[in-house]
């Protein structure tokens, strides 16, 4: 059937006789094929297929087979699950996937922490006295995208222009 499908494609570019004596089957065979009407399993597939399209647009793409399944099974359709999935797979459709959890850190067991060079006191009594800073990343459709933001720790307060509160000049 995959052959008599690529003679149909390529009818219009080489001779149906040719291709078939080349590819080992006999025009009549084909030929046979073509003129035959679909078969019940296919029509039943295509009517099938129409609803799995219409239940997989109303859930605005995101079901996927367990649920278009459920959804089925739920109106009165029976089938079977792999069915549903070799129907859905044809007409390229797929349900939006939960997201892993990546693991971003490995911790080395054996590695001495870093010092604590303040003692776990976050105040400054002057400008530029005291820096922290922290990182954090965003997934995105190219990678992660990594943020860095950093702050002085004065009680006059920080600031991301560059200067401090009641100054003129950078810091």
């Amino acid at each position: 059937m995959i052959v008599y499908r690529f003679v149909e494609r390529e009818r219009t570019s080489f001779p149906v006789t040719t291709m078939c004596r080349t590819l080992g089957v006999s025009p009549s065979g084909y030929w046979a094929w073509a003129k035959r009407p679909p078969s019940a399993r296919a029509l039943a597939d295509a009517g099938l297929t129409a609803t799995i399209r219409d239940i997989h647009k109303d859930s605005r793409g995101t079901y996927g087979v367990p649920r278009i399944h459920a959804e089925l099974r739920f109106t009165g359709t029976r089938c079977a699950r792999k069915r549903v999935a070799r129907l859905m797979r044809q007409a390229g459709l797929e349900g939006v996937h939960r997201r892993r959890f990546v693991r971003t850190t490995v911790q080395d067991r054996d590695a001495a922490p870093a010092p604590d060079l303040v003692n776990r006191v976050f105040s400054a009594t002057c400008p530029d006295q005291l820096w922290v800073a922290d990182i954090t990343y965003l997934p995105t459709w190219q990678g992660f995208l990594y943020i860095s933001p950093r702050s002085s720790t004065s009680s006059a307060g920080g600031s991301w222009a560059g200067r401090w509160p009641g100054t003129s000049g950078p810091s």
